[in-house]
């Protein structure tokens, strides 16, 4: 039960809101900085502050079941809830669902070294300097593009959809789809290609043409590696993570209403 466990939380210390409200909330429930948490023994993960805090908290409790109830302290907050200090213990016991898996990146560099990391939101490719990127595109063993010209290109899981994929002009795509977006960062070549929408349990492999002279980086949501020449990209089911959101804050509802012009203030 939440009442008998501690209840780890993550906070933007940087944040005087954040700060205010873990201090309040600290006096009410047995809050551990997750930093000094024993994960085995937290029967739930609060986030205060912005969608960065909430990522930052997938990351740390990756390898637990521990779900995550984030209230926003910060800016836009789309993977968090309103901040209500009142009745912490009954939200969180009967809040909703939000199964996540994030995507596997295995990056091979130039000088042959293997770099993995793990991605809820997106992994994205960028070119490193002034030269194009040229990349070669396989998905689950079959080539469908001998080269792609471009700034870049991204792989998005449904939840990272409306981030930087959605900035790339790509698709916002329902949590409960079975698929994720491969978009391209300003194509050259081919002209106007809108990038492609792809079954979930796909792997995709990009390879890095021409590296040594148009040296290309990945990045797994915060994790960098510089000057690759192969990226293997897949969703990674062995890694469930649990979100939890008030009734009348269904993620699901959000990330639909994105597709449609809504301003919040009319």
């Amino acid at each position: 039960m939440i009442n008998n466990l501690q209840i780890g939380c993550l906070y933007n210390k940087e944040s005087k809101n954040a700060v205010d409200a873990f201090e309040k909330l600290s006096k009410t429930y047995n809050l551990v900085e997750l930093s000094d948490a024993n994960l085995q023994m937290v029967s739930a993960i609060i986030t205060l502050g912005g969608d960065g805090e909430m990522l930052r908290a997938l990351h740390m409790s990756k390898h637990t079941k521990t779900p995550i109830y984030g209230m926003n302290r910060g800016s836009l907050g789309f993977l968090l809830n309103k901040y209500d200090p009142n009745n912490l213990i009954e939200k969180v016991g009967t809040a909703q669902i939000v199964k996540l898996y994030p995507l596997k990146m295995i990056a091979t560099t130039n000088h042959n070294e293997t770099v993995e990391a793990h991605a809820f939101n997106e992994v994205s490719l960028l070119r490193e300097t002034n030269q194009i990127a040229k990349i070669k595109i396989t998905i689950d063993g079959v080539l469908r593009m001998n080269a792609l010209h471009a700034d870049g290109i991204l792989l998005s899981t449904p939840a990272g959809s409306t981030a930087y994929n959605f900035a790339a002009h790509g698709p916002i795509i329902p949590l409960n789809s079975n698929l994720l977006s491969l978009m391209p960062i300003s194509p050259f070549r081919p002209r106007r290609w809108d990038g492609a929408l792809i079954l979930r349990k796909s792997r995709v492999q990009l390879e890095i043409l021409e590296w040594a002279k148009r040296p290309v980086s990945a990045v797994a949501d915060s994790k960098e590696v510089r000057d690759i020449k192969s990226v293997e990209i897949y969703l990674d089911f062995s890694l469930e993570k649990q979100l939890l959101f008030d009734k009348n804050n269904s993620l699901n509802e959000r990330v639909f209403k994105e597709q449609f012009y809504y301003d919040s203030t009319a």
